[in-house]
């Protein structure tokens, strides 16, 4: 009998592995001290999970790739919007104290609410197969725009205290966990944090470039 690699690889699941891999990349970014790249990876993994999705639907899948769809997902959000986003707040805001703690207290809001957001979505697709409409609690992808703005009003000497990235961090988290609806946002709405992240990227390349002279 021929032995498959573990794991599903079609296209459903291509965005969700490109967004873990931007997300990872700019996690050593970070380490490196190349925030610019970082905010960019970071923007990339929110792209790729704001379509993944909407791929994903185009097949249709066997109930396994469907839990495997569910989990994977969240396991990549963790690393783009959990774990990469708490590293570069630890880094940026190193000299502010408790700032690690924040930081780590962040991840663990991001884990626990990814996690209870899988075992309420096996439990609604096992009883519907609409779309899911609204999300519990604050998305953690909020994080891919919220974050690179912040650090853009950051560099450009509008804010140029770093204690802002902690407190940033510290109020997502708290809204990862509130029990409070949130409307999954249209096509209409994807468009418009698509063009807002394009600007944001162009205000980042215009900066980067302004720091080089």
């Amino acid at each position: 009998m021929k032995r498959k690699a573990l794991g599903y690889y079609d296209y459903t699941v291509i965005l969700t592995y490109c967004g873990m891999l931007f997300a990872f990349y700019g996690i050593m970014k970070v380490i490196d001290l190349e925030y610019w790249d970082a905010m960019v990876c970071l923007m990339l993994a929110g792209t790729c999970d704001m379509f993944d999705g909407s791929v994903a639907r185009t097949k249709k899948r066997s109930p396994n790739e469907k839990r495997f769809g569910i989990q994977i997902d969240s396991l990549s959000d963790l690393v783009s919007f959990g774990v990469l986003p708490g590293i570069f707040v630890h880094q940026i805001a190193r000299d502010i104290p408790l700032s690690g703690l924040v930081a780590s207290l962040y991840v663990l809001s991001a884990l626990i609410r990814l996690a209870y957001f899988n075992v309420l979505e096996e439990d609604r697709q096992n009883q519907t197969t609409e779309k899911r409409k609204v999300f519990m609690g604050l998305p953690v992808t909020t994080a891919a725009i919220v974050l690179p703005f912040v650090y853009v009003v950051y560099d450009f000497g509008l804010v140029r205290n770093e204690v802002y990235f902690p407190v940033l961090l510290a109020a997502m988290g708290v809204g990862f966990l509130s029990p409070v609806e949130i409307k999954k946002p249209a096509a209409l709405m994807k468009i418009c944090i698509l063009i807002l992240g394009i600007l944001e990227l162009v205000g980042m390349a215009y900066l980067a470039g302004y720091n080089t002279r």
